[in-house]
């Protein structure tokens, strides 16, 4: 893997070659957003749940929404969560796009996908969802989402994004987390309750797409405001 041997502390070969490939990566991904036409919103979940695990129906529902509420939606490109949530926005007829990864193993292209690029590099990558989207919805994953998870909060915690909405999707699988938040890192000083507060918790599919369209909504109303002083 590309990722794997740039990594390497003595990694040799041509590395003007290597920052070229990855700045072609990263003006591909820059290209494939500039494709999108609508506002879009950023799913995430894991890769490991099958289709007849009531979650798989749950992002179905999330993507179509999503679409419904006039939304493109962004995800991984890769099956589970990922495929569910592109298979809602496609069948609703709306705009369906996968930031895919390669990698050895459990990652695949799925057939949902109006607009696709498939990254060698997850900085690269990742750097597309935030570009792209207006807010996260967090669906259950394991390492990978939570990685997705942080990385968001940590962009809107420095001031890297604004008026950035995460909406995590399934009070049974986050609660604890939320719990360990609000006991360790908030008790101990290490977050603020500002901080705390960046995280949306809800069971309900439609609270989810309206705290999306809601933030949307305002930080839009803001960015007019502020056109419009003298």
């Amino acid at each position: 893997m590309e990722d794997r041997r740039l990594l390497e502390r003595r990694d040799g070969g041509d590395l003007e070659s290597k920052v070229a490939r990855i700045a072609h990566e990263f003006l591909e991904g820059f290209e494939a957003v500039g494709r999108i036409d609508r506002p879009a919103v950023s799913v995430f979940g894991s890769a490991r749940v099958p289709e007849d695990d009531p979650l798989f129906a749950q992002a179905i529902e999330v993507g179509r929404r999503l679409a419904e509420a006039g939304f493109a939606v962004v995800t991984g490109g890769g099956p589970g969560l990922m495929e569910a949530a592109n298979r809602g926005a496609h069948e609703a007829g709306g705009l369906s796009i996968g930031f895919n990864i390669d990698l050895p193993h459990e990652q695949h292209e799925n057939p949902y996908l109006d607009i696709s690029v498939t990254f060698h590099h997850f900085y690269a990558r990742k750097t597309m969802f935030v570009k792209a989207a207006e807010g996260f919805v967090i669906l259950p994953g394991g390492f990978g989402t939570l990685d997705e998870l942080f990385e968001s909060l940590t962009l809107i915690q420095t001031g890297k994004v604004m008026h950035f909405p995460v909406v995590l999707l399934g009070r049974d699988h986050w609660e604890g987390l939320l719990e360990w938040v609000r006991e360790r890192l908030l008790e101990r000083g290490l977050v603020s309750p500002d901080d705390v507060e960046l995280l949306h918790l809800t069971d309900d599919v439609g609270e989810a797409v309206e705290l999306i369209s809601s933030a949307t909504s305002a930080a839009a109303l803001t960015s007019v405001r502020r056109r419009s002083r003298p």
